[in-house]
């Protein structure tokens, strides 16, 4: 959620910490901040701005006002107080000689806040993380280390901390727990950051730190402890992709980059799975004594991930004849879930550190269920906690709403049903040829929708002073018109609500009057008359209609729909992959004509790090 970089070692500090701050404004933030040593003063200088890195930035000359090699920077995104400069991170203690950055939820801070009042300590803002570094000060005798370990035996909560201390300004020391938090190695010094892309243009040399470790950086390394403060060896892992990767390479935002992006996301996620006409997966097994035993199958995940899961239960209930349920994250803990030694749990997030999802992965494990995570960022949390794992491999995905990232995920998971029904002979031989050949065709296909897009444009502009859209569809159209309905929403700021197509009359269709806009989704062919039902039904009571549906049924779907956006034929199974990219163009078409922040649209942020 919010973005944290730290930095010691034999450059100046303050550029490097902008510099990977603007590296992580795609989180979502509303302020950020700075605090280096001040080697003349002996002090800490903090320096802190509502609003854009770019104010910040703008006051310190880009950095070089300040003249250090250490220090910790933070970009906010408002929990506890409203963004201001005063809220912002970093957080101070009162006498100024401790500095905190923070990501996560300090739960207890109410509790330990009174408790501090109580001995005369004063607070200056409303945040749970000035609690973190006055605590801290009311621990220190002059070690910090132990201070800091003194701390975390009394906060509850999820928190990724960066710690700096004018007394101690050959060292940073950072915290981690239920929060992601990344080490960096270079000759130029050491790296803490939320995100790797923070620190990428400095090293491919990180390490990821787990629940509970501390570290302390200093000019020449990196030490690390477990919760009992034992010292342990991490594993050093290279990063692997370009910094070029994250980067716009001449696009007006990162969101159609990555939008364009997507067949060769797709090729790389999925071709390395098929060969010699078998799906085959490398570093994965279920047993096949697993795979005969299980009775249910849960998919867990929130938002775009939630959705993905939605079109793969559809799948895999269709190919392996298993009860599949979709569950929210955020939900999962709450429902009192079946999951014992024969289910299968497939947990889904693009960032593997989303924080409801990790609690539900937990909670599934505690319960006995076998934890199977599709996730894209290797090493991540859920990565490293779950029984298996199969990476998307899309690559870095910097705008907020995700599209590559939902596409990869959505591959797979047909994939991997497609997979499952093969070890349980619950698809015809003919079947399983023909749904391996379109996934080889994917790519290409979506190619074609997009060498297309020019005729999205023209329907966003036809339509993009709608205030109040509906998707509807029925079966994997529905499921899909829960992602184009999440995409507009997200950046256009549209009022927009999908729901299947049966259910108009139960309420839903009160709201169709004239000149209302809905989004007809029409591209699963078994149900493609039941569709075309419901777009007369809403016609006749007055709506615009903006249909999609495939190449084989455009002509019928033009006789009655207003506009009609077209994908090509492809086999039922990858509908909704091929479905998703015209919804994807049309929300960006609507959001760049409405003059929206497409890439950090308000109040929203990529990786969801609280609850």
């Amino acid at each position: 959620m919010c973005g944290i970089v730290g930095f010691i070692g034999n450059e100046q500090a303050a550029p490097i910490l902008l510099e990977g701050l603007s590296r992580l404004e795609y989180r979502g933030y509303d302020s950020a901040g700075v605090a280096v040593f001040d080697g003349e003063t002996g002090t800490l200088a903090v320096h802190k701005a509502k609003g854009r890195l770019q104010v910040l930035s703008d006051q310190l000359h880009g950095g070089a006002d300040l003249n250090s090699t250490v220090g910790v920077g933070h970009t906010r995104w408002a929990t506890h107080g409203a963004p201001s400069d005063v809220n912002s991170h970093p957080q101070v203690s009162r006498s100024g000689r401790i500095a905190v950055v923070h990501n996560g939820i300090i739960e207890n801070y109410a509790e330990l806040k009174a408790f501090l009042v109580a001995q005369g300590v004063p607070f200056t803002s409303e945040t749970d993380t000035e609690v973190v570094a006055q605590l801290i000060e009311y621990f220190y005798e002059g070690d910090l280390l132990a201070a800091v370990s003194r701390v975390l035996h009394r906060i509850e909560g999820a928190y990724a901390l960066g710690i700096l201390c004018a007394d101690c300004p050959e060292q940073i020391i950072a915290v981690r727990k239920d929060g992601p938090l990344i080490l960096g190695y270079s000759q130029e010094g050491s790296f803490i950051a939320s995100d790797v892309t923070a620190i990428l243009r400095h090293t491919r040399q990180v390490s990821y730190m787990e629940d509970g470790e501390v570290a302390v950086l200093t000019r020449d390394g990196i030490r690390c402890y477990n919760r009992l403060m034992q010292p342990v060896e991490k594993e050093i892992v290279t990063v692997d992709w370009e910094i070029n990767d994250a980067e716009k390479g001449g696009y007006e935002h990162f969101m159609f980059k990555e939008i364009m992006e997507q067949p060769d996301a797709i090729r790389r996620c999925i071709s390395p799975r098929i060969r010699e006409g078998e799906v085959v997966f490398e570093d994965f097994s279920l047993s096949e004594n697993f795979i005969k035993a299980m009775r249910r199958i849960y998919i867990v995940a929130c938002g775009s991930s939630y959705h993905v899961g939605m079109v793969g239960k559809y799948h895999l209930e269709r190919l392996t004849r298993i009860p599949v349920e979709v569950a929210l994250g955020s939900e999962f803990r709450y429902m009192d879930p079946i999951v014992d030694e024969n289910t299968l749990v497939i947990v889904i997030s693009q960032s593997g550190e989303t924080l409801d999802t990790m609690a539900a992965l937990r909670e599934a494990r505690r319960l006995g269920g076998h934890i199977l995570s599709i996730v894209n960022v290797v090493g991540s949390s859920i990565a490293r906690e779950s029984d298996q794992v199969l990476y998307t491999w899309a690559g870095p995905e910097i705008a907020v709403a995700t599209t590559k990232a939902y596409s990869t995920q959505l591959a797979l998971l047909s994939l991997l049903s497609l997979w499952l029904a093969r070890q349980l002979n619950t698809v015809p031989e003919k079947d399983y040829r023909a749904m391996l050949s379109a996934f080889q065709e994917l790519p290409g296909k979506m190619e074609e929708v997009l060498s297309h897009r020019d005729s999205i444009q023209y329907f966003a502009a036809q339509y993009f002073n709608h205030n109040s859209i509906f998707f509807i569809g029925r079966n994997l159209d529905y499921a899909l018109g829960l992602e184009g309905s999440l995409k507009l929403k997200e950046i256009s700021y549209i009022h927009s609500e999908a729901y299947a197509s049966g259910e108009l009359k139960h309420g839903t269709i009160s709201l169709i009057e004239d000149g209302t806009l809905v989004v007809a989704l029409g591209t699963y062919g078994t149900l493609f008359a039941k569709a075309m039902s419901n777009v007369v039904e809403v016609k006749a009571r007055g709506a615009d209609v903006l249909a999609l549906t495939t190449a084989n049924h455009r002509e019928e779907m033009s006789h009655t729909a207003d506009a009609v956006m077209v994908i090509p034929d492809i086999h039922d199974l990858l509908l909704p992959s091929l479905g998703v990219v015209p919804l994807q163009l049309f929300a960006y078409y609507v959001a760049l004509m409405r003059g929206c922040d497409i890439d950090k649209p308000r109040n929203l942020a990529k990786s969801v790090t609280v609850e």
